[in-house]
């Protein structure tokens, strides 16, 4: 069997909390404030200072043990220091590292299983291109290949999406204060509206015929202001927008708007696939192919800097050096990224996805918890969106949960344009009986919300 099944592959005393944070902890905190970048933010949110982790377990520097339930934002989805994976990478380390674009049997090997796990149609029929190391380096990849197999400029883009912290990929993200500071930013780029299932006073249907319709509008209208169009830019399902997963038929519909006008329909799959939510691509939950498809974050296999653009052959119209990138030969990574893929297979971690996530959907629906206005998600890619007595977002509410989630050895993480809803993206390899203790202390600390919010609003 390749690798150690997914219950022998963590720290078992997990959750253990005693202080939070521990001395240790509060040493180095302290020290990180002084030294490092203003830039830095995680630890704003969770006082963590990491000193080991396995599977979907983490010990930090005073010995307390938590249950990863944020997995680094979807880096790590067969765990931490997976020890099938880990094998490959000492002996890789010790051997070959940077190879730049010159060919080696790791490289190759990985374009290989990529086109044969590529969503739909692009199974076969697809080429990848390495680039720079992060996701939003996959962003500018695509947006560089539309535009050179178009001619166009125009970028379609939706509101509440997030594709990254380039200047490219910030042009297509809808968050004005994060963009903000760093305008003008690409041109022509227009927003349309993307289908939330939970937004007041509409269907489901509605919202994506509102949308489809925008898009559309956009696009042919006349007057709908966009000259010269390249592309349509989605995310499958919107993870920093809030876990937004959208209705169907709305990705088949902009895959029809793109065929009538002769446009690539772009995928942004970079926190959402290879996995994540049960199938390799959410895309395939809609049984829609795109001409593009960017992946990152689990690609490296335990955290490794690794990202691809995968495209239709028809679009490989590029010549040498038309895209570049020093990092686009990192072979550690790219031998962790398949091993990461073949224990996957090897253990099923698609169906287990599948049914674990449903499970926890599930439990989380039955707490009895009137702030809590919706539970959404596909596999193990779940957000639990809080409200107000007045439907109003409450971002106060998720961020007492998460709190109290720490706080009893849980990370979790938050997300949403109004940051009310929690995000859920732990390991695939997290069991049934971690899955449970986590699911005790998230829904613990929910319903204690609860009851505040009850009292607070009893007393207005």
């Amino acid at each position: 069997m390749r690798g150690p099944p997914i219950d022998e592959i963590h720290f078992d005393e997990a959750p253990a909390v005693d202080e939070f944070p521990g001395p240790k902890a509060r040493e180095l905190l302290d020290r990180q404030k002084e030294i490092d970048s203003n830039a830095v933010a995680y630890p704003d949110h969770i006082p963590l200072v990491p000193d080991e982790a396995k599977g979907a377990t983490i010990r930090d520097v005073d010995g307390n043990v938590f249950l990863d339930f944020f997995a680094g934002i979807g880096v790590l989805n067969v765990g931490h220091a997976n020890p099938y994976v880990m094998d490959a990478v000492h002996e890789q380390a010790d051997k070959l590292v940077h190879t730049v674009d010159f060919p080696s049997e790791p490289r190759l090997d990985l374009i290989e299983k990529l086109e044969a796990i590529a969503p739909g149609g692009l199974a076969g029929n697809s080429k990848v291109v390495f680039g720079g190391p992060t996701g939003s380096d996959a962003i500018e990849a695509a947006i560089k290949l539309a535009k050179y197999n178009t001619g166009g400029s125009g970028l379609v883009a939706f509101r509440g999406s997030y594709h990254g912290a380039t200047s490219g990929a910030m042009s297509i993200t809808g968050k004005k204060d994060f963009k903000e500071p760093y305008a003008p930013l690409l041109p022509n780029v227009q927003f349309a509206p993307y289908p939330h299932p939970f937004e007041q006073g509409k269907t489901p249907e509605r919202a994506v015929a509102d949308s489809l319709r925008e898009v559309r509008a956009i696009i042919e209208e006349p007057y709908g202001g966009m000259t010269n169009p390249a592309g349509i830019f989605v995310e499958p399902i919107q993870g920093e927008g809030g876990v937004v997963t959208p209705p169907e038929g709305f990705l088949s519909g902009l895959r029809e708007i793109a065929d009538d006008n002769d446009l690539p329909l772009v995928v942004d799959e970079i926190q959402a696939g290879l996995g994540r939510t049960g199938e390799w691509w959410a895309s395939d939950h809609y049984d829609v192919t795109p001409d593009i498809v960017t992946t990152a974050k689990a690609l490296g296999g335990v955290g490794f800097p690794l990202s691809a653009t995968i495209y239709h052959e028809d679009l490989d119209t590029w010549g040498p050096g038309d895209h570049a990138g020093t990092y686009r030969g990192h072979v550690v990574a790219m031998r962790a990224g398949l091993r990461a893929l073949e224990y996957v297979e090897e253990h099923d971690l698609l169906a287990h996805a599948r049914r674990l996530g449903d499970d926890m959907r599930s439990r989380l629906r039955d707490v009895d918890a009137p702030a809590v206005g919706d539970v959404r998600g596909k596999g193990l890619f779940v957000g639990v969106e809080f409200v107000d007595g007045d439907g109003d977002p409450a971002p106060d509410a998720v961020k007492r949960v998460q709190e109290h989630c720490y706080e009893n050895g849980v990370l979790v993480w938050k997300a949403g344009q109004h940051g009310n809803v929690l995000r859920l993206l732990p390991p695939l390899v997290l069991t049934d009986a971690q899955a449970e203790a986590g699911l005790d202390v998230l829904c613990d600390a929910i319903e204690r919300v609860d009851v505040e919010h009850a009292a607070s609003s009893a007393s207005r």
